[in-house]
């Protein structure tokens, strides 16, 4: 299992928090190693998130779900 984090996309505050504005896959759906899952955001920063593995995706966070840089918003098993 891997977990897939929030990227760190602001570095004057660490614990900000961010949202999933867009999921490109969805629940248990097969994904490629590099594969776009989804689109972040924090503040006026957005950002690309790509499976660091292949496998099955089981979401965490909902679309426009808040969440804390770092922490997972999805699992590869």
């Amino acid at each position: 299992m891997t977990d897939v984090p929030f990227p760190g996309l602001s570095k004057e505050d660490p614990d900000s928090e961010g949202v999933v504005s867009t999921w490109f896959v969805g629940e248990g759906e097969s994904v490629a190693a590099d594969q776009l899952l989804a689109e972040v955001q924090v503040d006026k920063v957005a950002a690309e998130v790509l499976a660091p593995a292949a496998g099955v995706v089981h979401l965490l966070v909902e679309e426009e779900g808040v969440v804390k840089q770092g922490e997972p918003i999805a699992r590869i098993d």
